[in-house]
């Protein structure tokens, strides 16, 4: 069966809980306040597309594709991205709220969240290497056996990581952020 390419098209105010996107290939293509809210898009594949002040929290992600995407003013609440294809997996968040949501083992070098709410994503075995968490909530975050080498947390706040269960070589923290990390020692800084 022929899957439907979709390319360089604009979608705006759609809501696709109503009107389901069609399965297929998605590239170059731009979604403004659309709705995608516990849409299932699994088996989609998505490169160089732009989600603009979209609502997609609760999307089901089975072997989607989501190669140089970028989100920005998203709402992506308890989003499994664990269960997307790994292969070019590359994404770029701006101002979004991913609270609940889920990157367990998957390679996320370079990524970069910039002014987001992470509060209670599990970030468990993933490979955070040189990404870049610019004024972003992780409070109650998971980091367990997570790769954080280089990362650059210096403006990230309410962050707890255990550096005896994580790999933090050469990662930046400002000092504000240092009980974040002795957090487990339940000792007082001042």
């Amino acid at each position: 069966m022929e899957r439907l390419l979709t390319e360089d098209k604009t979608f705006e105010q759609i809501d696709y809980t109503k009107q389901p996107l069609a399965a297929g290939d998605y590239e170059n293509c731009i979604f403004i306040n659309c709705d995608f809210s516990n849409v299932n898009l699994s088996h989609f594949s998505f490169a160089e597309c732009q989600f603009k002040d979209c609502n997609l929290s609760m999307t089901k992600l089975g072997q989607t594709a989501l190669r140089a995407i970028e989100f920005k003013g998203c709402k992506l609440l308890g989003l499994h991205f664990e269960h997307c294809k790994q292969l070019l997996f590359s994404v770029y968040f701006q101002h979004c709220i991913l609270n609940l949501s889920c990157f367990y083992n998957i390679k996320l070098k370079k990524t970069v969240f910039d002014d987001c709410s992470l509060q209670e994503v599990d970030f468990t075995e993933a490979d955070l290497t040189e990404a870049v968490f610019q004024n972003c909530d992780l409070a109650g975050a998971v980091f367990d056996n997570t790769i954080l080498e280089k990362a650059d947390l210096r403006t990230a706040y309410h962050y707890s990581i255990n550096p005896e269960l994580n790999k933090i070589k050469k990662a930046k923290f400002s000092v504000t952020g240092i009980a974040g990390l002795l957090k487990k020692y339940d000792i007082e800084i001042e």
